[in-house]
């Protein structure tokens, strides 16, 4: 086998391997964010059956019908500037001063894995 083959094919693999452990790292990431900062009220499953949860009574995150409901930039919007009802109490702090947009964007994706 040539030489310069052998490298360039331990070249891309290497990079693979590299860029396959930031895409399991990204998501460890995002699933430890969750867990620490949305899970006390979506749950770890997402499925929001907590009892801070069903106080405030959010969303069911593995019914698709729910997930269609709203759109990335939605859910980001929602992650940075939180939410409020109607008579303008906080039903969920905004987080947009405490995490990065990446942090944000991954929730976001971890998010969309809820969905059956």
């Amino acid at each position: 086998m040539n030489t310069k083959l052998i490298i360039k094919t331990s070249l891309i693999a290497t990079c693979l391997a590299v860029a396959l452990g930031g895409i399991v790292r990204a998501d460890d990431a995002s699933k430890a964010l969750w867990e620490k900062t949305c899970a006390s009220c979506h749950g770890k499953d997402g499925k929001g059956d907590t009892k801070m949860g069903k106080k405030v009574d959010v969303k069911d995150y593995t019914d698709a019908k729910v997930q269609d409901a709203f759109t990335d930039d939605k859910a980001v919007k929602t992650i940075k500037e939180g939410v409020k009802d109607d008579k303008g109490k906080e039903r969920m702090k905004p987080y947009g001063e405490l995490l990065t947009d990446d942090q944000i964007k991954g929730l976001v994706a971890y998010l969309r894995g809820f969905k059956k």
